[in-house]
């Protein structure tokens, strides 16, 4: 089994979206612990709503191109997703894949890790939360570095929200599915 960290954001009815995106998540993956999620605003983009943002530590058997290409753009498109030339148009989920186990990857599919890693402070964080002594494979930079340079000034925690999420969908921290959703996304 592989241990990989799956980003997850919403900004078109973030809170349903992800609940169901996780749901589909636990048939595929042994979601072992999601971190807090966050209220961001879009970036570059104020007249839209704003994103909810979380990572999901998950326990996989899929190699790496079938997890991302295979699971979860089929949870994306089963949630509505629509890609478009537009990287910045508002979406129903986004599932990027972040790590996968020490892999480093760079293909013109597939990049592990996530170059977005160092950016994002809506990445960083929850993946620090989740792993406070990960060294990024292959740069070996800590994580615990990248979140403490990061702006976090625009993430607000949903605390309730997480707990609710942890307890209905994925029995935090033990990843048994505990939800509702039947049959396979796509």
């Amino acid at each position: 089994m592989a241990r990989a960290y799956i980003g997850i954001g919403s900004n078109i009815e973030p809170e349903e979206n992800i609940r169901k995106a996780l749901g589909f998540l636990c048939l595929h993956a042994s979601v072992k612990r999601i971190s807090t999620v966050y209220r961001t605003p879009a970036e570059g983009r104020p007249w839209q709503p704003p994103f909810y943002n979380l990572v999901a530590e998950v326990e996989t058997r899929a190699a790496p191109e079938e997890l991302k290409f295979g699971i979860l753009r089929r949870i994306e498109a089963s949630l509505g997703r629509k890609r478009t030339k537009d990287k910045s148009a508002a979406r129903t989920i986004d599932l990027d894949l972040l790590l996968y186990d020490e892999m480093v990857l760079r293909s013109g599919r597939l990049n592990i890790p996530d170059p977005q890693i160092e950016l994002r402070a809506f990445v960083a964080l929850p993946l620090e939360e989740l792993s406070p002594g990960l060294r990024l494979p292959g740069s070996g930079l800590p994580i615990a570095a990248i979140a403490s340079s990061l702006d976090k000034s625009e993430m607000e925690p949903l605390k309730q929200y997480t707990e609710a999420l942890r307890k209905e969908i994925c029995d935090h921290g033990r990843g048994e599915g505990k939800t509702a959703y039947k049959g396979t996304p796509g």
